[in-house]
This record gives C-alpha cells, structure tokens and sequence, in this order.
C-alpha cells in the first residue's frame, strides 16, 4: 500500500521543498564519494574496477499544491534494463559540459523536455551501480503542464509520481532477489501498479535521507 508521508504536508509545496532542496543539496556537482548499490551490498565496491560517468535529471513537477516528479519506463527491446523505471538521463559525453548539460541532453532527447524550460536546483552526491555506473542526479524545477514528445525506441511511458510518495520511508521497502547465486539486496517503490526498484529507488533513499534525514 502506498502511503503519503506523514509529516506536515505543506513541506512538498514547491516553493517550500525547493528552497529546502537548494539548503541540502550540492551547489556544484561532484564525482567523489557517494553513496550507490554497494549501501546494501557491500562488496560491490570490490566488484567494479571502475565507473563509467553518468546523470539524471530529477525533474521535480511545481504543482500546486503539493510537487511531482517525472519518472519515465524503459522499453521492453532495450539491450539493458529494458521495461525499468528511470530518471531521464544517460552517460556524460566528451561534448557535455557537465552533468546538468549531459542530462538535460538527454532528457530532450527521450521526452522531448526542453531545456529552456527547466531550471538547475542542486546535486546530489554520485550514485555508483553494480552495472559500472557513477550517476550524478540532478535535481531541477519545471512547471507544470508542458509537452512532452516521447522518443518512442527508448521510452514507452512518461508519469509523475507525487513528492509525498516519494519523500515517505514508509514506502521504501526493501527487497532482494538472487543475481548469480547470491542474493543481493535493493530497495523498492510501489505506485500505481507500477515498482521502481534498483538504482532509481536507491537514488530516490538517497534524496530523501540528504532532503529530511
């Protein structure tokens, strides 16, 4: 059962939960440190030799009068994590100027966001995956109402999920499942019928315990 969180609902109007974010979170993103797959399942660390260097685009919904954010799901012939719920977002090209520059690209790319719309708010710390990844998560302010044009070879829907679904501890359940042969341990989200689990349920933990931990 999903559960909006518990504490004084106003904190999730977007004027109060972006100033709070731009208070918390990161001024200027970084590739050092972190948290990521390895929080549960300590000896992923050891497991990967190295990173290949990413971003997603948290794009928190000002609605009133409570926020969203956009989560979109993968298509089903993707080589990797094909119909997985996922933060717009890719790796970081030679071109990009950094990581916002390297999510916003992506995001235009797969939902059509434009870049003019959205406005930076902070960072999180990098996220590192047991898949080789040290994902920079980028957390910005679009407005409501925008289109949205979905590139239909990647992404096969675009939702928003309330900020109080995703901001309460109660709903972060923690799960696992075997990976070959050993089980392995990952947190999940249940919305709508739909599960966001893995590394874009980690990034969520993340952002709620850097947000009101």
């Amino acid at each position: 059962m999903v559960k909006a969180a518990t504490v004084d609902p106003t904190r999730f109007a977007p004027g109060a939960f972006l100033a709070r974010a731009r208070e918390r979170l990161n001024h200027e993103p970084s590739l050092k440190g972190g948290g990521g797959d390895h929080v549960l399942n300590p000896d992923f660390l050891a497991a990967v030799p190295s990173y290949h260097d990413a971003a997603v685009l948290i794009a928190v919904v000002a609605r009133q009068p409570a926020a969203g954010v956009l989560l979109t799901r993968r298509t089903w012939h993707l080589s990797a994590h094909a119909g997985q719920i996922a933060f717009p977002g890719g790796k970081i090209d030679p071109s990009d100027a950094g990581p916002a520059a390297a999510a916003l690209r992506e995001a235009r790319e797969e939902i059509g966001l434009d870049p003019g719309a959205v406005t930076v708010v902070g960072y999180l710390d990098p996220y590192l995956t047991r898949t080789g990844y040290r994902v920079v998560p980028v957390v910005a302010r679009v407005d409501p109402g925008l289109d949205f044009h979905l590139n239909r070879d990647e992404v096969a829907e675009l939702f928003e999920v309330p900020l109080a679904v995703l901001m309460s501890p109660a709903n972060h359940h923690r799960a696992a499942r075997v990976f070959n042969g050993k089980e392995r341990y990952f947190y999940e989200i249940l919305f709508e019928g739909r599960t966001i689990w893995g590394a874009t349920a980690g990034i969520i933990r993340a952002w709620y315990e850097r947000m009101f931990g």
